[in-house]
């Protein structure tokens, strides 16, 4: 079979995932929040019944009139690589895609009712055909996910409650939502990268994609592996300090630092989670309902606890330290009363024991202890 026989078919062999869930790429803070939302019984429903109060007619019909529309008959190659996506992730339904005059490269994917996914023609100029599949697969995900309208509506509630502000300490608790909802929807983003690779399923190209947004198109002048480098001299660079300055940087921003991007995109890729689904095991979208909140909360608590002991970085091992030592004092405490309480009372019960018939009492009470005092009691 030609190529050109091959119509809509990408140009090399790719693995498709028939069925798979989105809850197999996405990052453990996504999941949690995402699974929580799924369990509201009625919550999309209800929310998509607030559409008129959105903007969102409004953009569907300014994208509309003002951008063109992706088609076989306009972006051609953006339509094979959107049905391909579609095709590789299961999405049934082929989201519609625009193009829109705007020299910063950029994308979305927004909507209620629907998603739609947008691109600006910065984007669609600076990366080659392989680089944009993986911003495709991403934006892709995007709608798998669920993101376009859980972050519509939370958008949504964040402006109802900016008008409430001038309650007393409205513009803490405000503060603090926004804060969230970016912390949030920067995993997102992470979650969404990992779905542009199953798509494109080419690492090095999901990394030159990010270098170019992050450089410009002079690739010959960028090297990966000095970028990925980058990431680690960031997480790990300067004092207290440092770290205070790069939590300031990070607060405003919907997506994360492009080189943290890359270098998570890689971590992932050489997870055996990564090389699971590339091996056709992965969770069924079937099975979603029976997906537990506590455990994906669990998985998240546990992701981050695993990131503040792995980090380099001098706040994060500090407050891992802090944490450590924390835990050490608080067990060192505990041991020290049941030294005190549970070690006493097995050695008066001993002691009876003794002097009672010399045997049963004594080694009873040592096997009672728990804290490691109990074979010396039962040995002596």
């Amino acid at each position: 079979m030609t190529e050109n026989d091959q119509g809509n078919v990408p140009s090399r062999q790719r693995k498709r995932f028939p069925g798979i869930s989105s809850r197999a790429y996405e990052h453990p803070a996504d999941r949690s929040a995402l699974v929580a939302l799924r369990k509201l019984s009625g919550f999309d429903t209800a929310f998509k019944a607030l559409s008129a109060l959105l903007p969102e007619r409004s953009l569907r019909l300014l994208y509309l009139s003002d951008s063109v529309r992706v088609s076989d008959a306009q972006f051609s190659h953006l339509n094979d690589m959107l049905r391909d996506a579609c095709y590789i992730l299961d999405l049934d339904k082929v989201p519609p895609m625009y193009v829109t005059q705007d020299p910063k490269p950029n994308a979305m994917c927004i909507g209620l009712d629907e998603p739609i996914i947008v691109v600006t023609t910065g984007l669609v100029e600076l990366l080659d055909e392989e680089e944009m599949r993986a911003v495709v697969g991403h934006e892709v995900g995007h709608a798998l996910s669920g993101h376009a309208v859980y972050r519509t509506v939370l958008l949504f509630l964040t402006n109802l409650a900016l008008k409430i502000a001038w309650i007393p300490l409205g513009t803490v608790a405000i503060t603090a939502i926004v804060t969230a909802l970016r912390e949030w929807f920067r995993k997102s983003e992470l979650s969404a990268d990992r779905a542009g690779l199953l798509v494109g399923q080419d690492v090095r190209a999901s990394m030159r994609g990010l270098m170019k947004i992050a450089g410009g198109n002079h690739l010959h002048e960028m090297n990966v592996d000095a970028f990925l480098a980058q990431a680690d001299e960031y997480e790990k660079a300067g004092d207290l300090r440092d770290s205070v300055l790069k939590i300031l940087n990070v607060l405003p921003r919907s997506h994360p630092f492009t080189t943290v991007r890359a270098a998570e995109l890689k971590k992932w890729s050489e997870h055996r989670d990564f090389q699971r689904i590339m091996d056709g095991h992965y969770p069924k979208r079937s099975e979603d309902k029976d997906t537990s909140v506590t455990d994906s909360f669990r998985e998240s608590a546990g992701h981050y606890a695993e990131t503040v002991r792995t980090s380099k970085d001098p706040l994060i091992k500090l407050v891992g330290d802090i944490a450590g030592g924390a835990g050490d004092l608080a067990g060192d405490f505990g041991g020290r009363l049941r030294n005190r309480f549970g070690g006493g009372q097995g050695g008066q019960k001993k002691d009876g024991g003794a002097a009672g018939d010399g045997k049963g009492d004594g080694g009873g009470a040592g096997k009672r202890t728990d804290d490691g005092t109990g074979d010396g009691q039962s040995e002596g």
